[in-house]
């Protein structure tokens, strides 16, 4: 039987990032966490965490931390069913790629904020890479560009974001004006939000025939900033549609390879799980994101 005040601590250093940090969360002495997390690593018998910075959990240490949140996950459901803790907050740990917490995710899921008490822990990655948080035991669901389910969760389809490589008037006309060849892509200043983003490259590759060697990345991890950079003259850049419109109604941005889009397919993924929060928060998601994104079979 596990003692959850120390899985509660163990918990706590890795979403806090620390073991003075998740101390502090705790309300006690680092000396009493440490101690904790060892005793349970004792109780289980194997290592639980990588002591490095910040810590991180082993394979064993993922499998008990994604135990210890869906129990909470539960009680917490069952406290709010038997009439307690109405004054307070649930928190859902949600991971989501950055261009959806751009574009459309707040307006999906507002309506849900505004008439529940719950409040978001969200994570923010590539929309290939979120689904290792669910697995991890991170968060509870989370959107992903993946369609096949992880074991003990449940999958549905959101809808797709079409991406177009844009760049203004006067960026077309100093780097391409020739065209859109090969040589002259592998030359010219290009937005990348960071090294795991490939779409340019697999877009390019489609048009041109062969993936080019891109010499010039301006590398910049932010999404809502795309739009601006691109439009300042000085790189070219992938968006999707609803961060495009506004440029391209103002003139401010070119298509670049008219006709070719790329396509991300969005799913969200959670955890199978009798909760009722996770439950209205997955359908409120799910209804309102199909109306904001475009829907294919």
């Amino acid at each position: 039987m596990l003692d959850y005040k120390l899985v509660e601590a163990f918990a706590a250093v890795i979403s806090e990032g620390g073991f003075e940090k998740g101390a502090r969360m705790l309300h006690l002495t680092q000396g009493a966490v440490s101690q904790r997390v060892k005793l349970l690593e004792e109780q289980a018998g194997c290592v639980l965490l990588v002591r490095s910075s910040p810590p991180r959990p082993t394979e064993a240490g993922r499998d008990m931390l994604r135990h210890y949140r869906q129990v909470r996950r539960l009680e917490e459901d069952l406290s709010a069913g038997a009439g307690r803790n109405r004054e307070g907050f649930d928190t859902l740990a949600v991971g989501v790629n950055a261009d959806s917490l751009a574009t459309w995710f707040f307006p999906a899921v507002n309506s849900y904020l505004d008439a529940e008490p719950v409040l978001l822990d969200l994570s923010v990655d590539d929309q290939a890479e979120t689904l290792k948080l669910l697995k991890a035991g991170e968060v509870i669901g989370c959107v992903s560009d993946r369609a096949d389910p992880v074991q003990g969760c449940r999958v549905e389809y959101l809808g797709d974001m079409d991406y177009r490589l844009y760049g203004s008037a006067s960026y077309k006309m100093k780097w391409y004006p020739d065209g859109l060849t090969l040589r002259a892509a592998e030359r010219a200043p290009i937005l990348v939000f960071n090294r795991k983003d490939i779409m340019h490259e697999a877009l390019l590759a489609e048009a041109l025939g062969e993936r080019p060697a891109l010499r010039a990345p301006f590398y910049l991890p932010s999404s809502e900033k795309f739009p601006e950079a691109v439009a300042s003259g000085r790189v070219s850049g992938m968006l999707p549609d609803q961060q495009a419109d506004p440029g391209l109604k103002r003139g401010e941005l070119v298509d670049l390879l008219p006709g070719r889009i790329f396509t991300v397919r969005l799913h969200w993924h959670c955890w199978n799980l009798e909760s009722a929060r996770l439950t209205g928060f997955t359908d409120a998601l799910v209804r309102a994101a199909r109306s904001l994104l475009v829907q294919r079979p």
